[in-house]
């Protein structure tokens, strides 16, 4: 039997504040930098608007307009690629660190707006689909996984400087006006912001400037695409004051579209934006940015853009003979074949299993009532301030960010059964950090900084039924005897009708931590970078599950549920399965009363008190005519027959209901995390450096309640070994990088097996013996990573550039004894969980690549012909988390490619842009009876310019 862990519930309280520790750690820092500040002179210093806009010149700057008209016929020398990675503009071939770069220009000639285009371009980055609140990011094939509020992105996202704690911040948005996209891989944090245990995506916008600029681009293509976005700025005030707007809107159908509502299409896009930023330079020491974004409340259907197969009819394995030939049936007894070919849905529509429930995909239809668009809005305040002293630059960021998510889901059908159901999430965050950066030159220069930040959640889980729901979620037994009289349907129809459940979760975290990193240049070819960084978490969670409205059944409700606390709905206590007290005694099914279980004997009570038998005589009353007289007798009157009607329909409605408990407080998780970087760095000359580096870092562990008990998951805790390469080769015209990784992660964070306390205690309650078990977002014992990865900038064929990046990962499970059984181990008998050591983590390919080629040349005196093309290559994967046989991807390679002609001045352009540009029809993602499809080949014309 697979090793299976039960886990401590306890739900005490440990909310001690840390704002005092705050405190003590800023007087601290300051204490230590005073003597430091005191020793700035009046030595000439560079301005803060000199650094703040300028933070790339990479071989596409070598391609613009003027350089493609002087020096058409020749190869361009590579001018330096610089970067922010560590929190000044460095020479990328200096940082000894995995990154990689892709800037603003290159995403925009294919409108690459989004983090999953920005995946595309940068290597051993995978975006995972999902709706806006469901994605993940990946980096060295590590990261996948189901969205749990509570827990922290293993892969980070900065945008100018405000770090992203939530991964949908970054979801449903259009990225324009950028400056650049860095990739930095592994553990980051003793440099700036957020700690991360994989990486973190840094996008950087453009700043503000005093020249003034205003330019715009349209777009129309497939799917009715119409897309605008305008940039506008300048000084305000000459030299003290400039400001930058970007406006942008885009609004698309699907390529899949709802035949119950035509006018609703998958996935559809509906985004408009505005980020307005403020510079101000009083004086040539000080700056100052104000920066404002908003994307109001709109709907975008991305739930249930999936497609339907036949679920298979047998289990993993062949013992379709002999005396255990059953074992490996599938039963279907609640696949939608067996519930679309009941009784109740043929006879009200022609809505039909093989023609409809099957066919859709061969239309591009989904047919679904209420598989509603997710609502999803954002705004954003910032504010950061850099002082430019002697020796030093201080920088100060204080932001403010939140987010809305409603989605409305369905089962996929057009029938009334799930109605409002899905997740609402209120998102809330507030950070601040200062940092201190010495000036470079010396034997050692530093930076260091405090952060902090609070994040405030309210998520809520609803569940709603409609008036069919009762016929499709009812077992076969169930729906059998119901569905043969007028009473059992009325009483299958009331079951569930109007019903709805909400599961409340509140997460407040809080994170303080000081950092602190060094580059010691030891000689003039030897650096050595160290850094540290501690970080004190406090996470806390409360949740409670209800009934919200009790719709049309309330008369089937028990009296209460007393599983985790007393939770009070109202009803009469009946026998939902009959009960035999001695060899000539049984109690019917149906009857009043409940079971007792005293120290494992179970004994029958009937304790129902006046006004709960009143509530099953009306009952009776309601569904059956029975007369009501005194408490009880009109219930009692019942058949037998008619007593078991009325516990099928209790069971059915307690079913769906699932676990309910009043408000409960998780474990706190609280602790003190330490972050570390080790990096030597040797330089033989501007053409080679090698560099090695060792980075520890962890992720907080996280305080949830699961159906109303505390399970508490551990930290998460990474270190992460690499060896690399950077070169400049062929005449300055190739900078080719490369390196090798071992990145090993203890208490990995993702679903995991394990004992369900609600259900095993209710169980107990009720006088069945046996364990159950759920999955939960626990720790994985061990994972590991391994491989190598290249990038690279070539310019040695003239007007032309060609970024390219690639991988080899092995990402595997050293130690998972405790997985979820996939969909095909759902034979009886089968253990709950199953051991994967070994295997390939969910998500993660074997191989990648990409290429992005511009070609950028003068035609006709004062105009240019331009042309790109961008290649991303990925081999097959597993997509299922449970690593279902059935969830394997085969390999594909997705093309984007523009060509256009425009003045070369940039006053203005036209673009025909294609994306999938050969129509790669691979799968998303799949399990054994779904599929996700593949975004369609579109195209669209793109017009823009400046005025």
């Amino acid at each position: 039997m697979n090793p299976v862990y039960r886990k401590n519930h306890s739900t005490r309280n440990r909310r001690s504040s840390i704002v005092t520790s705050q405190w003590l750690v800023i007087a601290s820092l300051a204490y230590t930098a005073l003597p430091v500040l005191a020793q700035s002179s009046q030595n000439e210093q560079t301005t803060a608007a000199d650094k703040a806009p300028q933070l790339f010149q990479l071989a596409q700057t070598s391609t613009d307009n003027n350089t493609a008209t002087k020096k058409a016929d020749k190869p361009v020398v590579l001018q330096a690629v610089t970067v922010r990675s560590r929190n000044r503009i460095e020479k990328l071939q200096d940082v000894p660190l995995s990154i990689s770069v892709v800037t603003g220009q290159e995403l925009e000639r294919l409108q690459a707006l989004d983090v999953a285009s920005f995946s595309k371009r940068v290597g051993n980055v995978i975006w995972n689909p999902g709706n806006p609140r469901q994605f993940s990011l990946s980096v060295r094939g590590i990261g996948k996984q189901a969205q749990t509020d509570a827990q922290d992105p293993s892969v980070g996202i900065i945008v100018d400087g405000v770090n992203y704690a939530y991964n949908p911040l970054s979801s449903s948005v259009n990225f324009t006006d950028i400056a650049a996209v860095e990739v930095t891989r592994g553990p980051q944090g003793t440099l700036l912001g957020k700690n991360t245990s994989l990486g973190v995506i840094n996008i950087t916008t453009r700043r503000p400037t005093f020249t003034r600029e205003a330019y715009a681009t349209v777009s129309y293509g497939d799917y009715h695409d119409l897309f605008g976005s305008a940039v506008l700025g300048g000084a305000v005030i000459d030299d003290l004051l400039a400001w930058r707007g970007v406006f942008t809107a885009q609004k698309a159908t699907g390529d899949l579209v709802n035949t119950y509502n035509q006018d609703q299409t998958y996935a559809n896009k509906d985004r408009l934006s505005a980020r307005v930023q403020f510079l101000l330079t009083p004086s040539e020491d000080f700056s100052a940015r104000i920066s404002l974004d908003a994307q109001p409340k709109a709907g975008e259907a991305t739930n249930g853009r999936s497609f339907n197969k036949p679920t298979p009819t047998t289990y993993a394995g062949n013992n379709l003979s002999g005396p255990n030939k059953d074992t490996n049936v599938n039963p279907l007894n609640s696949d939608a074949k067996t519930r679309l070919n009941r009784r109740w849905f043929l006879e009200q529509s022609d809505y039909r299993y093989e023609k409809d429930w099957l066919g859709n995909s061969t239309r591009n239809r989904i047919n679904a009532d209420n598989y509603n668009p997710i609502v999803t809005g954002t705004n954003g305040a910032s504010t950061e301030l850099n002082w430019q002293l002697t020796n030093y630059e201080v920088t100060s960021i204080t932001a403010y960010k939140d987010y809305y998510f409603a989605a409305r889901n369905d089962e996929g059908t057009p029938f009334d059964i799930s109605k409002n159901g899905g997740g609402l999430v209120d998102y809330k965050q507030y950070s601040q950090e200062l940092r201190l950066s010495s000036k470079t030159g010396g034997f050692v220069d530093y930076q260091t900084g405090l952060f902090w930040l609070a994040t405030d959640i309210d998520h809520s889980t609803r569940a709603g039924w409609g008036s069919d729901a009762g016929a499709w979620f009812a077992s076969s037994a169930q729906y059998t005897n119901l569905d043969t009289t007028s009473s059992g349907r009325a009483l299958l129809h009331d079951s569930l009708s109007r019903l709805n459940r909400e599961q409340d979760n509140k997460y407040e975290n809080e994170s303080a931590a000081i950092f602190a990193q060094a580059n010691w240049h030891l000689s003039e070819p030897l650096t050595l970078t160290t850094g540290v960084r501690f970080t004190r978490e406090n996470r806390n969670t409360s949740a409670s599950a209800l009934i919200t409205d009790n719709g049309a059944g309330s008369l089937l409700n028990p009296s209460a549920v007393n599983v985790v606390n007393n939770v009070n709905l109202g009803g009469f206590d009946s026998l939902n399965a009959a009960f035999k007290i001695n060899d000539t005694t049984t109690i019917p099914k149906g009857s009043l009363g409940r079971l007792q279980n005293n120290q494992g004997v179970l004994t029958f009570v009937n304790d129902n008190n006046t006004e709960q038998l009143a509530v099953a005589d009306k009952l009776a009353n309601k569904y059956f005519g029975a007369a009501i007289t005194t408490p009880g007798a009109a219930y009692n009157s019942l058949t037998n027959a008619q007593k078991a009607l009325v516990a099928d329909a209790k069971t059915l409605r307690r079913t769906q209901a699932a676990a309910l408990w009043n408000t409960v407080e998780a474990e706190s998780f609280e602790d003190t995390q330490p972050a570390f970087v080790v990096s030597p760095t040797y330089k033989f000359n501007d053409k080679l450096t090698v560099y090695a580096s060792w980075q520890y870092g962890e992720k907080a562990g996280i305080a949830q309640v699961v159906n109303g008990y505390s399970y508490l998951t551990d930290a998460e805790k990474s270190s992460a070994y690499e060896i690399g390469v950077k070169t400049v080769l062929l005449d300055n015209t190739l900078v080719f990088n490369a390196d090798i990784f071992l990145t090993n992660i203890k208490d990995y964070q993702q679903a995991v097996r394990a004992v369900d306390e609600y259900t095993t205690d209710q169980n107990t309650i009720s006088g069945a013996p046996e364990i159950a078990f759920l999955s939960y977002t626990g720790n994985v014992p061990e994972v590991r990573a391994q491989g190598l990865e290249i990038d690279g900038i070539y310019s040695g064929i003239p007007n032309t550039t060609i970024r390219f990046s690639g991988a080899y990962n092995d990402a595997y499970y050293v130690d998972f004894p405790n997985s979820a059984q996939p969909v095909e181990n759902g034979y009886q008998g089968a253990q709950p969980s199953r051991d994967i050591s070994g295997e390939t983590l969910p998500g993660a390919f074997k191989y990648s690549f990409n290429v992005g080629i511009d070609y950028r040349a003068p035609v006709f005196t004062n105009h240019e012909f331009h042309t790109s093309i961008n290649t991303s290559y990925n081999s097959k994967f597993n997509s299922d988390n449970a690593l279902s046989s059935y969830g394997w991807v085969d390999g594909s390679t997705t093309t984007d490619f523009s060509i256009g002609l425009g003045k070369n001045k940039g006053e203005f352009d036209v673009s025909l842009i294609i994306k999938n540009l050969f129509e790669d029809d691979t799968h998303q993602n799949q399990t054994w009876n779904t599929w996700s499809p593949a975004l369609p080949r579109t195209a669209s014309i793109v017009l823009s310019g400046k005025f």
